[in-house]
């Protein structure tokens, strides 16, 4: 792959990798209008940004397009995505999740936790933003107050468990902020987006008595989980979603105190500028609801409802244009 000079860097969209799940759904080709491949279950998740071992996102626009993101981070460095990175793997990883049937009841790691188990554990903090919630579909996210670790292992395998959470009924436009520690399951009927710390590590307490086409159980991981839920933090993991349309420009910090990401819904009727220089960091565009323009006038990139597009952090002033009427909704990730 031929690298282009840094200065010439530009907005880009990459190649999205489908994953079938047992649970998977029906919204990213209903909802979002996408074509998605035929496969042996439903398709779950689409990774629309990952930089793993064994999943790369490839480019899919512009002079660039065949370069995996391992690629670009290598060639381009704190330009691509500045100086509050690290080094080393893209340290975000961003998924549509299609959920038509539940979840499993499920918990991530940090990083105490995961130096106590080992064998590879990464410590995982996510946030979800419902795109799409049918009826009766909720969310179930953080442990009830008045409930105690002995009282969850005792109701592990029934239906009882969901006593000891906190359950929400899921609204397009609300978030959650998912700590690392934080019990969790995503219920049916819910399309979400996805922005998480770049990890793959998922401990199962219980997956409601399901079984594969084969009949056999998926493994669950009761004493990790265990080891891993923090049970003194009962906080509400919800953020509501804004209410009412206006007729200007709007911005709502979603997730600000969160040392891993940040996240911005904006609600847009107009031209939005902004600028990736000043925040030190890559920002990723996600189109929610609409389609939007994103770059300046020599390089954009024109993105459907549903696409994330990748702004180098060397790119500087930038504008997200509306391409239908109405408000836009669009979230802005950053480190």
């Amino acid at each position: 792959m031929e690298m282009i000079d840094r200065d010439n860097l530009y907005p880009m969209i990459f190649e999205p990798i489908y994953h079938d799940k047992m649970w998977g759904g029906t919204q990213i080709s209903e909802v979002l209008k996408r074509s998605v491949p035929t496969m042996h279950d439903p398709v779950g998740e689409s990774w629309e940004i990952v930089d793993r071992e064994d999943e790369q996102s490839v480019v899919a626009n512009g002079p660039l397009k065949g370069a995996t993101i391992s690629q670009l981070i290598n060639n381009f460095g704190k330009s691509l995505l500045g100086s509050k990175f690290n080094g080393g793997r893209f340290p975000l990883l961003v998924k549509l999740i299609d959920a038509g049937k539940r979840l499993s009841l499920q918990v991530h790691p940090d990083e105490q936790a995961c130096d106590r188990i080992g064998e590879g554990a990464e410590p995982k903090t996510e946030m979800w933003y419902i795109i799409s919630a049918r009826k009766g579909a909720k969310i179930m996210a953080g442990m009830n107050p008045r409930s105690t670790k002995q009282q969850l292992l005792a109701t592990l395998s029934s239906s009882e468990v969901e006593d000891h959470l906190q359950v929400y009924p899921s609204q397009s436009g609300d978030a959650y902020f998912i700590s690392s520690g934080t019990l969790h399951a995503i219920g049916e009927g819910n399309l979400l987006l996805e922005i998480q710390q770049n990890s793959d590590t998922t401990y199962r307490v219980s997956d409601w008595g399901r079984v594969d086409n084969s009949g056999s159980p998926r493994e669950l991981h009761v004493d990790k989980a265990m080891d891993s839920i923090n049970f003194t933090n009962r906080t509400s993991p919800r953020i509501p979603g804004v209410v009412g349309e206006v007729a200007h420009n709007r911005k709502f910090p979603v997730v600000n105190r969160c040392r891993f990401f940040s996240v911005d819904d904006l609600r847009i009727v107009e031209e939005w500028v902004d600028n990736t220089v000043s925040s030190s960091s890559f920002h990723m565009i996600s189109a929610i609801n609409k389609p939007v323009r994103v770059g300046n006038k020599e390089q954009f990139v024109e993105l459907v409802a549903g696409q994330t597009c990748l702004i180098p952090a060397n790119f500087g002033t930038y504008k997200i244009t509306p391409l239908a009427e109405g408000e836009c909704d669009v979230l802005k990730s950053t480190l």
